[in-house]
């Protein structure tokens, strides 16, 4: 007699069997043994239908749906989303698409999906409900949705917004005049970090979205209101207690969804930290968690997690702690060079402002970017990033000087520069464009060749994809010279992530990078013009096809090929004598590509 089985503890063997149907959960679910088994293989019988016959796309269960889509080059996967979230709302006419890619290309989108989406923000009332005097854009945010998914934002104990809205520019590589066509120049910030304190409690740094706040006529506004918000320099934070505002926002059901996942994740994290700690109210805590069933999210309810609470409380009080740390501003989409100047600087370093982020986008902007970097650090700023530019309109070498530059003005200065380049990808079709290269990532610049995007991408793979501080460690990635970089750019993509390793073998069996070098130097010299310049082809084409490598006749620029083939296949293969080399010096490695310990550069 099973009749009184709680069948909400079994609910992660039932949700399996109805992905799977494996007959052998049926059993172990023991349905077979309850008095209303023949109610209960029903009811399976008819969630096992509904979820694999598709019943389900015939009942959409939502009056609403909204789909945000993202960068230009996710086309495929966003028209397929918004296709799929069809089968979800009730009236395809309540179907809403928004965000970037929908507001630079509505009229493909619409075409694709049959949806007419909107483009910009929700920056007017009354755009979701008639009659709505709301301003959707300027409500403060609902911080408990980042709750609701498992994947966790590295910046989630932040305040996100904006201050201000658009840019005053109109470069020909950015969306922004599109999604935010006229530039407001001041939106208070103080009241809505109030709202979202009193509900979701205070967070730590202060992430700031504004496209071009430097523009801003009211700038002096915009930095009181920071600093009245509890973010001015030297400003520290102290955690409040989440659990208890976590365990509140449950109880006045504020997101269900949200804070029991949120709420059984923080006491299964305070159990993990103190089950180490002597004594028993690691146990007790266990046992708390036992007796709820909430050591499983799957098994954990709001009205057991908020009896679990009252238990722990007096255990968790008695362990929490929290030590005042430095807070920062971080106004994440960076600042413009061309609008510094002493009394905008001095403005900014008021606040707790770190990592002062500004644009270097083309090198022919150095005057304006060494301007700006030097007011900064006078103002007594210490710590920058900023973001590189490539495969635009510039030359290869272009990024090499940017990233140099950086580098020598950390030296020169002692402060922190972290550069990461970023690739250009474009927004919309060109003009004389076959295809729709910004719905993929294959776009590459006029001055750019496939193989020199691999080499760079490359490089940044040793960096984390961040060049900062440390001039040694710089010029051994990218190269001492203009000219190291550009044949960096040549080299094949494995004699890159593997350098060391080949310049070991050099002096192991004299077929590591001085052997490619050779055999690059031999083609450049002795190829015809005709030869050199299918060899160049395929190599900058980064494909090695057996048929492109048959149109290759002399023996040096088959030599050369080889590197670029044999080698990428060779190190990963087990029991080839490559790979079997490379595990011999993994065992002892001479060299590896590591900041410098001298102090100057840290």
């Amino acid at each position: 007699m099973l009749s009184s089985t709680d069948w909400f503890l079994k609910i992660e063997s039932i949700i399996e069997f109805i992905k799977t149907r494996k007959k052998n959960i049926i059993s172990e679910i023991g349905i077979e043994r309850s008095d209303y088994a023949l109610i209960l293989y029903s009811k399976l019988d008819n969630w096992k239908n509904y979820y694999h016959k598709g019943l389900w796309k015939k009942e959409p269960e939502w009056d609403r749906v909204g789909v945000t889509t993202l960068f230009t080059f996710y086309w495929d996967i966003t028209i397929e989303t918004i296709n799929f979230a069809k089968h979800f709302v009730k009236k395809e006419k309540d179907l809403m698409v928004g965000g970037v890619l929908a507001s630079i290309q509505p009229k493909e989108i619409e075409e694709a999906t049959g949806i007419k989406p909107w483009v910009g923000i929700l920056g007017k009332p009354g755009i979701l409900d008639k009659g709505d005097t709301q301003i959707i854009d300027n409500l403060p945010l609902d911080y408990s949705i980042l709750d609701e998914i498992e994947y966790k934002y590295p910046m989630s104990n932040a305040f996100y917004g904006y201050m201000t809205r658009g840019c005053i520019r109109h470069c020909a590589f950015c969306a922004v005049p599109t999604l935010e066509d006229k530039y407001i120049p001041y939106i208070p910030l103080y009241e809505r970090i109030e709202k979202i304190r009193e509900v979701y409690g205070d967070q730590k740094d202060l992430l700031l979205m504004d496209n071009n706040v430097l523009a801003s006529e009211n700038l002096a506004d915009i930095i009181e209101d920071i600093i009245k918000s509890g973010f001015g320099k030297g400003a520290k934070y102290t955690q409040p207690n989440m659990l208890a505002i976590s365990v509140k926002n449950l109880i006045d059901g504020i997101n269900d969804r949200a804070y029991i996942r949120k709420t059984q994740a923080l006491i299964l994290e305070f159990y993990q930290k103190i089950k180490n700690i002597k004594g028993d109210d690691s146990y007790e805590i266990y046992k708390i968690m036992n007796r709820h069933h909430i050591n499983k999210l799957i098994t954990t309810t709001k009205d057991n997690l908020i009896k679990a609470y009252d238990e722990i409380t007096p255990i968790y009080d008695k362990h929490f702690r929290s030590t005042p740390r430095k807070r920062y501003v971080d106004f994440n989409q960076g600042v413009d060079a061309r609008l510094f100047n002493e009394e905008k600087v001095k403005l900014l370093s008021k606040i707790a402002i770190r990592p002062l982020r500004i644009a270097f986008d083309d090198i022919k902007t150095f005057s304006a970017y060494n301007n700006a970097i030097r007011l900064s650090v006078n103002a007594g700023l210490k710590d920058f990033s900023n973001y590189l530019l490539y495969n635009f309109t510039d030359q290869p070498v272009d990024l090499y000087k940017r990233l140099r530059i950086n580098v020598e003005l950390c030296d020169e200065l002692n402060v922190n520069i972290y550069s990461f380049p970023m690739k250009f990808h474009p927004i919309r079709k060109g003009k004389d464009d076959e295809e729709d290269l910004s719905h993929n990532r294959d776009y590459i610049g006029k001055y750019w060749n496939r193989k020199y995007i691999r080499a760079v991408q490359a490089i940044l793979n040793s960096t984390k994809g961040k060049v900062g501080k440390g001039k040694s460690f710089f010029l051994e990635a990218f190269g001492n010279t203009e000219v190291e970089y550009l044949e960096l750019l040549e080299m094949p993509e494995t004699f890159i992530l593997y350098r060391f390793f080949f310049k070991w073998l050099d002096e192991k069996n004299g077929k590591g990078t001085l052997h490619w070098r050779k055999c690059w130097k031999d083609c450049m010299i002795n190829l015809p013009a005709n030869e050199k310049e299918i060899v160049l082809n395929i190599i900058h084409r980064n494909v090695f096809s057996n048929e492109e490598l048959l149109s290759v006749k002399s023996e040096i620029a088959i030599e050369l090929l080889n590197c670029y083939t044999n080698y990428r296949k060779d190190i990963v293969t087990p029991g080839s004598d490559l790979y079997i080399l490379k595990q011999e010096y993994d065992m002892n490695p001479t060299i590896s590509l590591r900041r410098s310990q001298n102090k100057n550069e840290e």
